[in-house]
């Protein structure tokens, strides 16, 4: 049976959803006018979560400081984010897809992934069928999706980031000569910026470039697992499943990539605080908790190093990650180079359903899980700018803010 399967991407999803709230209420659409969702607009601090189509105009980009995108955009509306409207928004759409679809993988909170396989005889025309998916999340929900079509996922996935917004796009075999290839080799799924840099370098501008390239030249330019991949997706090939429930993570790693080198231990400190927090929140949320903590530095000149150090106990304690962190930090960074991106990684982990926790906690320990627990409750009513951290750690997050240019977070699923 040949697969078939649809990528759903929510348009500007943060955007897109407070802007329909506001709708109902009889204001004005965000998505009309230079706006945005992200950081604190009262001290105009944080980063740019998502923006508007006219923001865009002004070259606002998802990822860089509040404060850089309003010197581009003044009159720039500035949105807090609220996480528990994107949780609800985006259990909305998905069941609107579950009444098409066998199977439907929650890809993150704006995308998922149908398995559409076997489906022919109920829908003869996928691309019709793909229409309707779209039209009604717009009708019922009031905000819009694109929807890529393909053989596997990676086909999908890059199919439903062409023309935006409100689309239907397929990506077949036949179809890849034509819409994929010629596409720059930095829009190929997987591949980032660093990546990117060393292929162009080498001579590989496009997607087609690099589907043609030797695969023994790629793992010695990427290695050998890069390589290898890239190469795949480079023609198309990819046979990861459709998953009903998403599998475990074998970690969880959080990493910024500064706007600023970092050359002090304090706001070094600062940065690995936010880190840890947001970090162990997921892991939290998922009833999770590590035994080997893992710091990743890179500096100025583009030279990585990490550090790990296994713990007794495994631990979910925002303290401890963080105490752990710090101690990992001043090991790895004694020459002071200055820092262009710090990471902290959580692995070996054990889940509460597993029987595998220790049933004896201390005092103070068990007073800090209460705290920790108390917090997430908080945000995910709230938002996660609601409270944060500072007299428990003796420190405000507020120097460090200024160096923060993006936060990316992974829970990973297979081990590196």
């Amino acid at each position: 049976m040949e697969r078939l399967i649809f990528h759903v991407d929510v348009n500007s999803a943060y955007l897109s959803w407070e802007a329909v709230r506001r709708v109902k209420k009889g204001e004005e659409d965000l998505r009309l006018i230079p706006s945005a969702v992200g950081g604190d607009p009262e001290n105009r601090t944080g980063v740019i979560l998502a923006k508007s189509i006219p923001a865009k105009k002004y070259h606002v980009r998802t990822g860089e400081p509040v404060a850089a995108a309003l010197k581009k955009c003044p009159q720039l509306v500035l949105v807090r984010p609220d996480f528990k409207l994107y949780e609800q928004n985006s259990k909305a759409f998905m069941d609107i897809c579950r009444r098409y679809a066998p199977v439907v993988e929650k890809f993150s909170i704006d995308e998922c992934f149908l398995d559409m396989s076997g489906t022919q005889k109920l829908y003869p025309d996928p691309v019709a069928i793909a229409r309707t998916i779209k039209d009604e999340i717009r009708n019922e929900l009031g905000f819009t999706v694109n929807v890529g079509i393909g053989r596997n996922k990676l086909l999908a996935k890059m199919a439903s980031d062409f023309e935006k917004p409100d689309k239907v796009h397929t990506l077949f075999w036949q179809e890849m000569p034509e819409k994929l290839w010629p596409l720059p080799v930095r829009e190929l799924f997987s591949v980032g910026h660093a990546t990117a840099n060393k292929l162009e370098r080498s001579g590989v501008h496009t997607i087609g470039d690099l589907a043609k390239t030797a695969l023994p030249y790629l793992q010695s330019l990427l290695g050998k697992k890069l390589g290898q991949q890239l190469h795949a997706y480079a023609n198309g090939l990819d046979d990861s499943p459709v998953l009903a429930q998403a599998e475990k993570a074998k970690v969880y790693s959080i990493s910024t990539t500064l706007a600023e080198d970092v050359t002090t231990v304090e706001a070094a400190n600062q940065i690995l605080l936010e880190l840890a927090d947001s970090v162990t929140t997921r892991m939290r949320a998922d009833q999770a908790r590590a035994y080997c903590i893992c710091v990743s530095i890179r500096t100025h000149d583009f030279k990585n190093r990490s550090h790990q150090r296994k713990l007794e106990d495994a631990t979910d304690v925002t303290n401890e990650v963080y105490a752990v962190s710090k101690s990992l930090l001043l090991e790895l960074w004694k020459d002071r180079s200055p820092l262009r991106l710090l990471g902290i990684t959580l692995a070996q982990l054990v889940y509460e359903n597993e029987g595998q926790m220790t049933l004896f906690q201390n005092e103070k320990k068990a007073r800090a899980r209460m705290l920790d627990q108390t917090l997430d409750s908080i945000r995910s009513r709230y938002g996660m700018d609601t409270i944060k951290r500072g007299s428990t750690f003796q420190n405000s997050l507020d120097v460090g803010k200024k160096y923060r240019a993006q936060i990316e977070e992974k829970d990973a699923h297979k081990k590196e």
